[in-house]
């Protein structure tokens, strides 16, 4: 049996700790020994403090001032509105951090995935903290990079789903930092896997002992038990052997009678695998009880050969179940096939060369804006193959990192593909202004240029600053944010759309009473305006649905 010599050392410094405030406890009390107790617990925090994990001094960056004194709001640039039906996407120029807790109102456990490719912090001037560049010769590079992801992933983790998965790009300058923080925040045990995906094959050249070659996807679930893979094969070669289709996706067949295995798949070798299956003249219903008119089959191959079915009887019902089971004549025979799917096992090493960097990212990029204006973009079909494994079609996707927009082109791509309504949300900065340059500029073009079925709101984080006053003092300035809030939360759009309305005084409800618009579905009202019953009788009669805009958006805005 080990022995914990930390854990002995700490269980010392603690009795000594007590053994100092009892002496001071019994001395004169008086403000100096008051402070002396309160440097004593605060002592004995630090020594019960964290003992395994990353450990890294905190820093503060800039944003946390703002938002000290200020509340964050949204507010569109209604010129760089995009309207090409389908799911309604947005794009939220700003501090990240600023972002997040504005979606921390309106997606709190309603993001299905988040994926990131956060600064990869190389020390080579190429990410800036508090808007200095952090060079190898920082110190404090590391935990200036922990802080900074740590306040932001903890907010993550809350928007996600509980079956949300979370994925992380990285490279190896970072990769123990951002390891040791994911598997605090969501827990080792929510750990799905770590990919290594080979983007640049040729290596770097320069390097003096390994040309790298990859880097990885760090995979972490809300709750690993209720994370799901889509049942997909990522490898097309193998994918063309999937050349059927129901309504679960794509499968290929395999006769149910066991052909190989030589003896051990014959009838006497395995009397329990034996048995009449019957097929009703359709050919698309089984049973193990005989049926009058139903077809009688037993494993019996062309030649006459007694063999054996691939499972016992039960598991077969069980396959039948699961549509996994379908017959069909061959030869003036009936033959009873299993339908194998694309649930191949992902492999944790992503080889395919749709995934280096330069050809399907920079390339693919600089094809669409016309010139170089980001570096390292990720390929186009990595996110799609990413987002293709892991998203429900009806998936909400987050990128808090959205850079050149990648993610945004890769949604789109996929549900033109496979018929999916993803939406997406993508947040950055605007430095070098690569928000409305890069970003919004290849969501744009690609959807002008494939026709994609999307649309999209551009939104600009800006700030309210916080006063002595009380909330209800300051709160119209506050209701002229709240319409962004709702259109972020419901997919919508309030903007020159007769079906949907937003009403946030009651003199806005009165004004609306009179002139009803033709065709109004739905109207988003106020927590605090309440219609009289006269209102609500003409809702009825117009067909106007109500939803009530949560009062979390303004609690939560109070100072």
């Amino acid at each position: 049996m080990s022995t914990n010599l930390s854990k002995l050392h700490r269980e010392e410094l603690l009795d000594k700790i007590q053994q100092i405030r009892t002496f001071i406890a019994k001395a004169n009390q008086d403000e100096n020994t008051q402070n002396l107790l309160q440097y004593l617990n605060e002592l004995t925090k630090d020594v019960k403090g964290k003992k395994y994990g990353l450990v890294f001094e905190e820093h503060r960056e800039s944003i946390d001032e703002t938002l000290e004194n200020n509340l964050p709001v949204l507010t569109e640039d209604e010129s760089l509105f995009i309207n090409n039906g389908g799911q309604m996407n947005f794009l939220i120029e700003g501090d990240n951090l600023a972002s997040l807790k504005l979606l921390e109102k309106t997606h709190k456990g309603k993001i299905d995935i988040i994926y990131i490719d956060p600064p990869y912090n190389t020390g080579a001037k190429d990410w800036k903290y508090n808007n200095d560049y952090v060079d190898d010769n920082d110190t404090f590079r590391h935990s200036k990079w922990a802080s900074m992801m740590c306040a932001r992933l903890s907010i993550a983790k809350n928007l996600l789903t509980d079956n949300g998965i979370l994925v992380c790009a990285i490279d190896h300058y970072e990769l123990y930092q951002i390891g040791m923080i994911l598997d605090t925040l969501f827990g080792e045990d929510n750990r799905i896997g770590i990919c290594a995906v080979v983007h640049k094959p040729e290596g770097r050249n320069q390097e003096k002992f390994f040309g790298t070659s990859h880097e990885y996807a760090l995979y972490y679930a809300k709750n690993k038990n209720l994370a799901r893979f889509n049942k997909v094969i990522l490898d097309e070669e193998m994918q063309q052997s999937f050349d059927k289709y129901d309504e679960q996706g794509a499968y290929k067949r395999k006769n149910f009678i066991r052909l190989a295995d030589g003896k051990y798949a014959t009838r006497e070798a395995k009397p329990n695998f034996w048995y009449p299956i019957y097929v009703s003249p359709e050919l698309n219903n089984f049973s193990l009880v005989k049926n009058d008119g139903w077809f009688e089959i037993f494993p019996v191959i062309k030649s006459g050969v007694e063999r054996t079915w691939k499972t016992l009887p039960a598991t077969f019902m069980k396959l039948v179940a699961e549509n996994s089971i379908e017959a069909d004549f061959v030869d003036g025979r009936v033959e009873i096939y299993e339908k194998l799917r694309e649930n191949q096992v992902i492999k944790s090493h992503w080889i395919k060369k749709e995934y280096h960097a330069y050809h399907f990212g920079s390339k693919i990029l600089n094809e669409i804006l016309g010139t170089k204006k980001f570096d390292f973009p990720k390929s186009l079909f990595l996110m799609r193959d990413i987002f293709k494994l892991i998203s429900p079609r009806n998936a909400t996707i987050l990128d808090f990192f959205a850079g050149s927009g990648t993610t945004g082109h890769a949604v789109m791509k996929l549900n033109s593909e496979d018929g999916g309504q993803r939406k997406f949300i993508l947040c950055t900065n605007n430095e070098n202004n690569i928000c409305r340059d890069v970003t919004y500029e290849r969501i744009k073009r690609v959807i002008d240029k494939e026709n994609y079925s999307a649309s999209l709101k551009y939104f600009k984080v800006d700030f309210v600053p916080i006063t002595d006053k009380l909330y209800y003092e300051y709160a119209d300035d506050l209701l002229k944010y709240v319409r962004g809030l709702v259109e972020l939360e419901n997919g919508i759009n309030f903007n020159g759309n007769a079906e949907i309305a937003i009403l946030l005084t009651d003199a806005e409800l009165d004004a609306f009473m009179i002139n009803v618009p033709i065709g109004c579905k739905t109207i988003y009202i106020g927590h605090n305006v309440l219609p009289n019953e006269t209102h609500m009788r003409a809702f009825q009669q117009y067909g106007i649905s109500i939803k009530i805009i949560p009062e979390y958006y303004y609690r939560n805005l109070e100072a």
